[in-house]
């Protein structure tokens, strides 16, 4: 997932440098989303593999 947000953050600073600014805008916005929906997921299981660990440990 944070792979895919890398890659459209690439498109997104390719397309601004050329003009295209509604591609720019576009692949902005799909970036970010994915980038959240990547840190949420960590988190979610971050604190799943805490609350676990501590009842295996």
């Amino acid at each position: 997932m944070l792979k895919w947000a890398v890659i459209f953050f690439l498109i997104s600073l390719v397309a601004g440098f050329f003009g295209f600014r509604g591609v720019e805008s576009g692949s902005q916005k799909i970036a970010k989303v994915l980038f959240f929906i990547a840190i949420a997921i960590f988190l979610v299981v971050l604190v799943f593999g805490v609350f676990l660990g501590t009842l295996v440990f």
